[in-house]
């Protein structure tokens, strides 16, 4: 296990993504962007971004959370495990909305497609736009992320794990 990221350097690349998509949005007190986290570590990073945006752009900056359990690929893998789908709770329109959509680590980009593909049942955003704390290589679709904090090269036999305060108890990003 190799630490890549403590509490400290997750704090700074949390306040660089805020400053990120506030430079991005223009106009953001007559539309600002919601944010919109993917369940579980996506949900907690999303609402750390959003409660730091409403500071900096000093507007209201609706959250909301993903489910994208029904939407995955590997549903139906040999041997997988059961999946817990639980709830979606997004408690404002989406419709013409610009949205941030954020994820603890973009790899395959897999998980980005589901959530997008999730996100168009539920309406037509004005647009999507993709925040990570990590991005590694290894991309199987042709998605990249708008907003990424730390990019990290890895083989494909190593595996990222963020952890939470919130839901871990520390903040950190470790490689296995």
């Amino acid at each position: 296990m190799e630490i890549i990221l403590d509490s400290q350097k997750i704090s700074q690349i949390i306040n660089t993504l805020v400053d990120q998509i506030a430079k991005s949005v223009s106009d953001s007190s007559q539309n600002p962007p919601a944010i919109i986290g993917i369940r579980s570590r996506g949900e907690i990073l999303g609402q750390r971004l959003a409660k730091l945006l409403v500071q900096r752009l000093g507007c209201e900056v609706p959250c909301g959370v993903l489910d994208i359990t029904l939407y995955r690929d590997d549903l139906n893998k040999a041997g997988g495990a059961f999946a817990e789908v639980r709830s979606t709770e997004i408690g404002f329109d989406i419709n013409d909305k610009l949205l941030i959509l954020v994820d603890d680590v973009l790899y395959t980009g897999r998980s980005t497609r589901a959530a997008m593909d999730a996100l168009i049942d539920l309406g037509r955003p004005k647009a999507i736009r993709l925040a990570v704390l990590v991005e590694r290589d290894g991309r199987e679709f042709p998605i990249q992320a708008d907003f990424a904090g730390h990019k990290i090269k890895l083989p494909p036999d190593k595996n990222v794990e963020v952890n939470f305060i919130e839901s871990d108890g520390i903040d950190r990003v470790i490689v296995r």
